[in-house]
């Protein structure tokens, strides 16, 4: 673990330099650990850190960094049981533009694609980018694709997406270059719903497969 100064106002751990499931844990019980604490603004964790804002006027980095190893040190809870979300999936077509090329560069057909990625189970490792974008932990290694050289200028809604090995959905039409292989009809983000976000850090994502209407 490695701890320094992002700014004059915030504080950057780091769990180590690839993603893996010891330096996510460290990042959720960080994340929760702090979520309540007064010294805290804001929290934005990551694949295998979390940057730690606060107000400079009141605490320190000195401080910060007490607090930090203080919650890493201190008995570890029992964690919630995560919740299980299915989504429903129209893939390929005009849903999923990129399947084919998906298909191509691993070396599998569309229907090995989709059965492949429907066949895994993702964890929410957690929410950015974009208003409640999920980055998804769990893909299968054989379905890994770079991004688009050049990035769309508009991914509609709800497109499920791979990134070089991750997996993500827009949850609302933005810019993107990541390959859309389908399209959920289920809403990532829904302001009138308490919380907002239908998907939140920690939470088990399944994909469904959906016959094209």
């Amino acid at each position: 673990m490695t701890i320094r100064p992002a700014s004059d106002r915030s504080l950057h751990v780091v769990f180590g330099d690839r993603i893996s499931a010891e330096s996510y844990a460290s990042v959720v019980r960080l994340t929760h650990g702090l979520e309540s604490a007064r010294e805290v603004l804001n929290l934005h964790p990551a694949y295998t850190s979390v940057l730690i804002d606060f107000d400079p006027r009141r605490y320190t980095h000195e401080r910060i960094e007490a607090l930090v190893h203080a919650c890493l040190e201190s008995p570890r809870p029992p964690e919630p049981e995560p919740r299980q979300v299915d989504l429903p999936v129209e893939f390929g077509g005009e849903c999923g533009p990129d399947l084919d090329d998906v298909a191509r560069h691993t070396g599998l057909s569309p229907e090995g694609v989709v059965e492949q990625f429907t066949a895994a189970i993702y964890e929410v490792y957690f929410v950015g980018f974009a208003t409640c974008f999920p980055y998804l932990g769990g893909l299968p290694p054989e379905l890994a694709t770079p991004r688009l050289s050049a990035p769309r200028k508009h991914v509609p809604e709800g497109s499920v997406a791979i990134g070089g090995h991750q997996a993500g959905i827009y949850p609302l039409a933005s810019p993107g270059g990541w390959r859309l292989i389908g399209r959920t009809r289920l809403r990532l983000f829904d302001p009138q719903s308490v919380p907002p976000p239908l998907l939140r850090m920690g939470d088990r994502v399944r994909f469904v497969p959906e016959a094209r209407r």
